[in-house]
């Protein structure tokens, strides 16, 4: 049961309780949060569950409004989720290794054990050895997919083994989903209840300043996200704007297919390029791309002006630039610069 993996000072945890959770409906005359009674809207303290964007965010999902829980970017339900599940020097994360970075930066601030699970040099995923690194103390896994950096999808049916064999969370990242030809995982949770689906509004609806991440798992879980979190933890602002940008799910569609036409120009520009080792695979909005020399190519190419990621210090991405798709142009001039950097 879930509820058994929650640590017990969060099962026994009563919530702060905001004016309003405690009236929840319309009014003629608001007295009850000590509020400035001039300046609307902005005067008033927004929805602490901000239902209004929740129903718009679940008719786009497919999923019930009461299996979301918005947070600023993904980094705010990751770091919650350490909370709630993770006894801090006792329980333990197992995640696979490379991955985004955050998963173990919130694990330490949370003085919670990281294990690393190297990833088969394909950076594919081997259930079975994840497996036999978690033990009773394990609390969550995190699964990246498409993963970062190595920018691929990790295979389905590794990742149902995971899901059917862990006894405890498994937090899937898919920041990347849109621009992968796989289907969410949002469709499953119903059928995995410990499963939690991260997604963002950064990559592909273009919203990386707006900061507003979404999970997704089922109401027990939602239940205590809500619990833990702080109160009005996205603003009114933020709201409203994700909001209207909901109503342009045609224009973010066309911006992901731009990028895709790009990704695959892009990578076949750098491949040609005579001296580039390797072009790898890629479901997201990036390529992972091995040269000769990361660090002096990195180097150049900001002396030049243009700002890729290094990545040579991270786990099987010895010689590795991450190189995001940007605009047609954007990505010529990255072209035309490395083709005239001499190796």
């Amino acid at each position: 049961m879930i509820a058994d993996l929650i640590r017990k000072n969060i099962r026994q945890l009563k919530p702060y309780s905001c004016a309003r959770n405690e009236f929840r409906g319309e009014a003629s005359v608001y007295l009850d949060a000590n509020e400035n009674p001039l300046n609307a809207p902005y005067n008033r303290y927004p929805d602490p569950l901000q239902k209004a964007l929740k129903a718009k965010i679940a008719r786009i999902k497919g999923v019930r409004p009461s299996q979301i829980m918005l947070g600023v970017g993904s980094d705010e339900p990751i770091d919650l989720a350490i909370r709630i599940f993770c006894e801090p020097q006792q329980d333990n994360i197992v995640a696979i290794d490379p991955t985004y970075g955050m998963y173990q930066v919130c694990a330490d601030i949370n003085h919670v054990e990281y294990r690393k699970v190297l990833l088969n040099e394909d950076y594919t995923l081997n259930a079975d050895r994840l497996l036999a690194t978690a033990d009773e103390h394990t609390k969550l896994i995190f699964l990246c997919s498409p993963n970062n950096p190595s920018g691929n999808l990790l295979n389905r049916d590794e990742m149902e083994k995971i899901t059917n064999r862990f006894d405890g969370i498994v937090a899937i990242d898919e920041a990347y989903i849109d621009f992968s030809p796989e289907a969410s995982w949002l469709a499953a949770l119903d059928d995995h209840p410990n499963i939690i689906v991260l997604q963002t509004f950064s990559k592909a609806w273009g919203l990386a300043s707006v900061r507003c991440g979404m999970a997704f798992a089922s109401e027990e879980i939602i239940g205590y996200f809500n619990k833990v979190k702080y109160p009005y933890n996205i603003n009114l602002l933020t709201q409203n704007f994700v909001s209207e940008q909901l109503n342009h799910e045609d224009r973010k569609n066309e911006w992901v297919a731009m990028l895709l036409t790009q990704r695959i120009s892009l990578a076949g520009q750098l491949a040609a390029i005579p001296w580039v080792e390797k072009v790898y695979p890629s479901d997201a909005n990036f390529l992972l791309v091995k040269v000769p020399d990361a660090n002096a190519t990195y180097q150049e190419l900001v002396r030049r002006g243009i700002i890729v990621r290094n990545r040579h210090s991270i786990s099987l991405c010895a010689g590795c630039l991450r190189i995001t798709v940007g605009t047609e142009r954007e990505n010529e001039t990255l072209i035309k610069e490395l083709s005239t950097i001499n190796k």
